[in-house]
């Protein structure tokens, strides 16, 4: 068995959808087979190290701070020179919403946003509605959440496009 080539990319250059010279050299260096392009999830986009094979099936290793996530549609450059376009996958979200008043269930409520914060389940408060990023299976949330029999608790999901994604934060909560 063969063992693939492992590209390192460190070297950001930008976003091909707001800079048109990044675009046409992306686009040259696909007509030359000079461009990886990896697929990543909303989670990974937020590391440090990423680990991801390319559509090519190249293992390409990506070197970044963590004060930063990789959005659809950025560049980089690897050490041997070829370019490596970011993709997002599509992300899934869980939502939870209420279709009865749970103005009686304040220690529920207040127990069920402990264990998510316990959990360090990333969420975002948004038009009454609790998204959940779903950083394990999303089983266990929902065995996790259910247990704690909030009448009118509903629990659905959500698939956002790239350019629809909502960016987590390890920092807050709430937008």
């Amino acid at each position: 068995m063969v063992e693939q080539i492992r590209e390192i990319a460190e070297t950001y250059l930008g976003n091909l959808t707001k800079d048109a010279n990044l675009s046409q050299r992306v686009k040259s260096a696909r007509t030359l087979d000079n461009c990886l392009e990896i697929y990543l999830s909303q989670t990974d986009s937020g590391k440090g190290r990423i680990q991801a094979k390319s559509t090519s099936g190249t293992i390409v290793g990506i070197i970044k701070n963590r004060d930063w996530s990789i959005s659809e549609g950025d560049v980089f450059i690897t050490k041997s020179g070829q370019l490596l376009l970011i993709h997002l996958q599509e992300q899934r979200l869980m939502v939870l919403s209420f279709t009865e008043p749970v103005e009686n269930y304040t220690i529920e409520l207040v127990h069920l946003g402990h264990v998510l914060g316990n959990h360090h389940w990333p969420i975002i408060i948004k038009k009454n509605k609790i998204y959940i990023q779903l950083i394990i299976d999303a089983e266990i949330i929902e065995a996790t959440i259910t247990k704690f029999k909030i009448p009118g608790l509903k629990i659905d999901y959500e698939s956002r496009s790239p350019q629809e994604h909502l960016q987590f934060s390890h920092h807050s909560h709430h937008i």
